[in-house]
């Protein structure tokens, strides 16, 4: 979790004035982990922070707020009448076009109190630019700092029909996730296509696989089965992290022996996941897309993950 600079950015160019609402300091039990931040405007908001009488309230006071910066502390028990039991407090910020040509750090670490940079904070500042360290979002001495959120997972969806499309539904929303969209075809993407989406039309699907991080994720489910096919073996030479194939277990045996076939080891050729999410939840196109969701973002799947990597 982070600054998203991008949605803010994509806020502000489409509703002028912005403010920033994010979780600052937590005690005891709260809806939503410090960083956690929504953006609001006149008309509308985007992101939560917990949902319920806090999140309304804070929406509420945004949308009146005069000053740049505003420090609140918000009991959810007595004041607002949730079941948390918690405190948290609240930096709300304004940001139009001038105050975003401010924002150049990789750590945004401001003030809440308008004084200078205690030794804490330049401490741990120098100890993450030093070392390479991305701090945790966090209020210190009265500065809130901040790493500016980046994806830590590229996720290629191969396909663009109705289990692809029901599949970045899911998982497009995940800061941590970015999604590179390929289809052969404009047609078949949906008119809106998330913010955080790469849509990518390919005669030839298969001459972009090279083009993936060495630990990108790949679900492969296109239209025709000789084009999945196509892609496995090319991912198969080219690596992955990841690679799951939609389809059945007559689909992936006649595949492994075409793969084989073509000299792949039966060791290399295990590392292609068929079939893909969970069969018990069924075969609709969002049910496919729950249970291969669930999967990947599974910790134990995350970490096995890193492991192959490192391997």
């Amino acid at each position: 979790m982070g600054f998203d600079l991008q949605a803010l950015e994509q806020a502000v160019q489409a509703h002028g004035k912005v403010v920033r609402v994010v979780i600052a300091a937590i005690k005891g039990s709260s809806p939503r982990d410090v960083g956690t931040a929504m953006l609001v405007w006149d008309d509308g908001q985007s992101g939560t922070i917990g949902g319920g009488t806090l999140e309304f309230q804070a929406a509420q006071s945004a949308r009146l707020q005069t000053v740049p910066s505003r420090l609140t502390q918000h009991a959810l028990g007595p004041d607002l009448g949730q079941c948390c039991g918690g405190a948290v407090t609240l930096l709300s910020e304004v940001y139009d076009l001038a105050t975003l040509r401010t924002l150049e750090d990789n750590i945004i670490a401001r003030s809440t109190k308008s004084d200078g940079m205690p030794m804490s904070v330049k401490r741990l500042m120098a100890t993450a630019r030093g070392q390479g360290v991305t701090p945790e979002p966090q209020l210190v001495d009265g500065w809130m700092i901040e790493p500016v959120h980046n994806p830590t997972r590229n996720i290629w969806i191969w396909g663009a029909g109705h289990v692809g499309r029901a599949l970045v539904d899911v998982l497009s929303p995940i800061p941590e996730i970015a999604i590179t969209w390929v289809d052969t075809n404009v047609e078949r993407f949906p008119e809106n296509v998330p913010e955080k989406v790469t849509a990518v039309t390919a005669s030839k699907p298969v001459n972009l696989v090279r083009h993936a991080p060495r630990d990108a994720e790949h679900l492969v489910l296109t239209y025709s089965h000789n084009l999945d096919f196509e892609l496995c073996n090319q991912l198969l030479l080219s690596g992955f992290c990841f690679a799951g194939l939609i389809g059945s277990a007559t689909k992936w045996a006649r595949f492994r022996s075409r793969l084989a076939a073509l000299g792949h080891p039966p060791e290399r050729i295990s590392r292609i996941t068929c079939p893909i999410g969970d069969p018990s939840l069924g075969k609709h196109p969002q049910m496919i897309a729950i249970g291969v969701a669930a999967d990947l973002l599974r910790p134990a799947r995350q970490s096995a993950l890193k492991e192959d990597l490192r391997a």
